[in-house]
């Protein structure tokens, strides 16, 4: 091999080596109830995960992704779950260089950006689909708390789901694709939605979400996670040996009793993602100031006090101090 030619073959092999987040060779599946990449067996234990800043409206940054990937690893948690897509390919990149992977989710309507009701959906993922990072497409939150979003009938949402997944699955066979659903949802729900291979519910059932993934196996044999759970760090009363007012050890103590019930149960779950990474300022009130309140569907579910404080859900503050929550999470994820 002359010199010219060796430079040439090390520049090509730089080129591949700059290039770790896209495979066509990767390939995500579901089977028996259990998560595969490729032939290895994957088990979610993951995140939400929606950074928006103090003084923001609802709108992301990812300005802390490296000290937010720290904390991640830290805790053990290798899946984050996203409520709208990423589309910046540096940060599908560095989640992935650090081993973390996402739970792409879309939403019905947001603004015509790579959602459902415009189609735009299907231009993202033709440009993402080979992206080592992504683990599985995702499709609404629990919209069946939201009928007025669809003419107050629910089949519309349905109908347009399973339409959505069968687009995707012809776009890229290669992952599955997943809904979050608002606690269980009926036999005729899930049978509607043929095209859907993975089923997230958000459950708020106390300290104890177990009972759903029993539930789950006289409905279908399809996998299923547990796409949020989890406790908030405010009291808004007291109850039992809980003080009202800011709550930590209230919210590290229910996340332990819940953690243990997924992870240690006997029925398939293919993992869980624990709301939420951060406190969300945005969600309540002043956006410059953290703020009590809040409401959410079927929230009295929510431990201790069945009232969901919206600003208080993160395992970390807006200024990534660890809660107590943060080291319950650690002990189970590093298990």
């Amino acid at each position: 091999m002359n010199r010219n030619a060796l430079w040439i073959w090390i520049v090509l092999m730089l080129c591949m080596a700059c290039k770790p987040s896209v495979s066509e060779g990767l390939k995500v599946t579901v089977s028996g109830g259990q998560l595969y990449i490729g032939t290895t067996a994957y088990q979610v234990r993951g995140v939400c995960y929606h950074p928006v800043p103090k003084g923001s409206t609802n709108i992301r940054s990812f300005e802390t992704l490296e000290q937010d990937i720290a904390l991640m690893k830290e805790a053990g948690i290798n899946t984050i779950r996203v409520y709208e897509p990423i589309g910046d390919m540096a940060v599908l990149d560095t989640l992935h260089a650090r081993g973390i992977k996402v739970i792409m989710g879309f939403g019905y309507r947001q603004n015509g950006k790579y959602d459902i009701a415009s189609g735009t959906y299907k231009e993202y993922i033709a440009k993402f689909k080979s992206h080592k990072a992504i683990l599985f497409w995702e499709l609404g939150n629990e919209y069946n708390y939201h009928p007025e979003w669809f003419d107050n009938a629910l089949e519309n949402w349905y109908r347009a789901l399973n339409t959505a997944a069968l687009e995707i699955h012809n776009i890229d066979p290669n992952r599955p694709v997943a809904t979050a659903h608002g606690d269980l949802p009926s036999k005729q729900v899930v049978d509607l939605c043929e095209a859907v291979d993975i089923w997230g519910m958000n459950v708020y059932r106390w300290d104890n979400p177990s009972s759903i993934l029993e539930e789950w196996q006289g409905i279908s044999d399809k996998p299923i996670y547990i796409s949020e759970a989890g406790a908030d760090s405010f009291m808004t009363v007291a109850n039992a040996q809980y003080e009202a007012g800011v709550n930590e050890r209230a919210q590290a103590d229910a996340t332990d009793k819940i953690l243990r019930a997924i992870l240690e149960a006997k029925q398939p779950c293919i993992g869980l993602t624990l709301f939420s990474f951060t406190d969300g300022w945005w969600k309540a009130g002043n956006v410059d100031k953290q703020d009590r309140g809040g409401w959410a569907p079927n929230s009295s579910g929510v431990p201790y006090d069945g009232a969901p404080n919206e600003e208080f859900w993160g395992i970390v503050d807006i200024d990534r101090r660890k809660k107590e929550v943060f080291f319950t999470l650690k002990k189970w994820y590093t298990k």
